[in-house]
């Protein structure tokens, strides 16, 4: 228990919607949800309504913990890092996701940027999508990846974006972080084919399903995160 989120499992909405009032709507049907853990703010409402109205919104309701995920972050000079996270706490972001892939050097320098913020930092490598790895005909090598999660590891990082509709690749990473008591954080669930249940397994005791379509395009939001939610047991 303890870290970014209080559970050892939770349902982690995506908010990636296009108004304040889509957000309000999430989070008042979902914030008494007893599976829920946190909620995950993304660029379209960053860019059109700032991260402190954003997360205000969620504040009217829900004191659970806000997650920003700039998607991707930690693409930039190293010295950036340091308003990149000063910028998200006086926001009132509890912690970020990182995609470093400019390089170590950046990497390192975002990393101890939130924590110098006092933010929680989570460090993500593999994507959902196709075509994002080496071996799978993308750009990033499958090698490079994997240093990126072991460089995080190195500095400190205990909370990782695993793939949620890749439960092989969940297992692998589970494995390749073993030593330091990793906490895995899933997109990639419901609509884009992952199953909340086989990734579950794949990632172990401490694992949060990040799921947005799924839950903001239901029919009945409420119902939805309470069935996903039982998916976590």
């Amino acid at each position: 228990m303890g870290g970014i989120i209080a559970k050892d499992r939770s349902l982690i909405p995506a908010c990636d919607v296009r108004t304040l009032e889509g957000l309000a709507k999430i989070v008042k049907e979902t914030f008494d949800v007893p599976g829920i853990g946190g909620y995950k703010l993304g660029f379209s409402l960053g860019l059109s309504f700032g991260l402190p109205a954003a997360c205000a919104t969620i504040r009217e309701y829900s004191d659970l913990p806000i997650i920003y995920d700039h998607q991707k972050a930690a693409t930039d000079i190293p010295k950036t890092g340091t308003l990149f996270a000063e910028t998200c706490k006086a926001a009132g972001i509890d912690a970020i996701i990182l995609f470093p892939q400019a390089g170590p050097d950046t990497e390192k320098a975002w990393i101890q940027a939130g924590f110098d913020a006092e933010l929680g930092v989570i460090v993500g490598g593999e994507m959902t999508h196709p075509g994002y790895t080496a071996s799978s005909g993308g750009w990033l090598s499958d090698d490079s990846i994997e240093k990126i999660y072991n460089i995080a590891k190195g500095e400190g990082v205990r909370d990782f974006v695993v793939p949620g509709n890749k439960p092989e690749r969940i297992a692998h990473y589970a494995k390749l972080l073993s030593d330091c008591e990793p906490v895995f954080y899933s997109p990639g669930l419901v609509a884009q084919g992952g199953e909340i249940t086989q990734s579950a397994k794949a990632a172990g005791k401490r694992w949060h399903a990040i799921v947005g379509r799924g839950i903001y395009e239901a029919p009945d939001i409420h119902k939805a995160a309470l069935d996903l939610s039982k998916q976590l047991l």
